[in-house]
């Protein structure tokens, strides 16, 4: 494996908070998630900020078996009121939760005060992969999704209910420029690792003692040229079948596996 040349410091680039994002009919401020999973987590959540909280009387009962903490007073309504604050053929379960989209961390407490690898999104557009993305780094101990904030959705009702509740266990981190911040994280000692097809296959145990940032391209477009050349290395996910590709979300799930699965 070549040897990363030195590079020198990058200033830290804050976090900007995520914009705010309407699903449906939902109100002035903040946005309607929905999901049994999506809001019982922000509701465990004591960072989320929330404004109201909509259930039918199943979705209540669902709610109160989890023994979700209801910080804020449920109105009962039917489920046609439901259905018109949720996106066509949305499964809100009987649930909806009106919140504030989170304040990201900054990049430092990120690397500071959690463990494990971190995924970077290259102009990753579909805010179900992104939401599925998160899923799997909830589930592989990921400890922060970095994405584009230019040309990625903002937090909304569709990502957090793919999310399953991850929106509010990985922290997401909006970057203006994608290959400054991977700049700042091979300063501070990360392995950078760009995915693509054309790379050497991706062996988890050959980065031990090594933490590792993934980065991921877009649907179909793959990695920018800027940001594959700012890549340490450029790997792939072992593939014995006939498919050339995965999806940007499934491909994600992988990766992590790899880099997280015993020696």
């Amino acid at each position: 494996m070549s040897k990363r040349p030195s590079r020198s410091p990058s200033p830290r680039s804050p976090s900007g908070r995520s914009g705010r994002s309407a699903e449906g009919r939902a109100a002035a401020s903040g946005y309607w998630m929905y999901g049994l999973h999506a809001v019982e987590a922000a509701l465990r959540n004591p960072d989320r900020h929330l404004h109201e909280l909509l259930v039918t009387k199943e979705g209540l009962s669902a709610l109160e078996s989890k023994q979700a903490p209801i910080r804020i007073s449920p109105n009962v309504v039917e489920r046609q009121r439901l259905d018109l604050l949720c996106e066509r053929d949305a499964v809100h379960q009987g649930v909806c939760l009106r919140v504030e989209p989170l304040t990201p961390p900054f990049l430092d407490e990120v690397l500071e005060g959690r463990e494990g690898p971190l995924l970077i999104l290259d102009q990753v557009t579909d805010p179900r992969n992104i939401g599925a993305i998160l899923r799997s780094a909830a589930a592989f101990g990921a400890a922060a999704l970095v994405v584009q904030d230019r040309n990625t959705p903002q937090e909304g009702g569709a990502l957090a209910k793919a999310a399953s509740g991850a929106l509010d266990v990985v922290p997401v981190l909006r970057e203006v420029n994608l290959s400054r911040i991977i700049a700042q994280l091979q300063n501070a000692g990360l392995w950078t690792v760009g995915l693509d097809a054309g790379g050497s296959v991706l062996n988890g145990p050959s980065y031990a003692g090594r933490r590792v940032a993934l980065v991921l391209g877009a649907e179909g477009a793959g990695l920018r040229r800027l940001t594959r050349e700012s890549c340490d290395e450029i790997a792939s996910v072992y593939m014995p079948g006939d498919m050339e590709s995965l999806n940007v979300s499934n491909a994600a799930a992988v990766a992590l596996y790899e880099l997280v699965r015993p020696a």
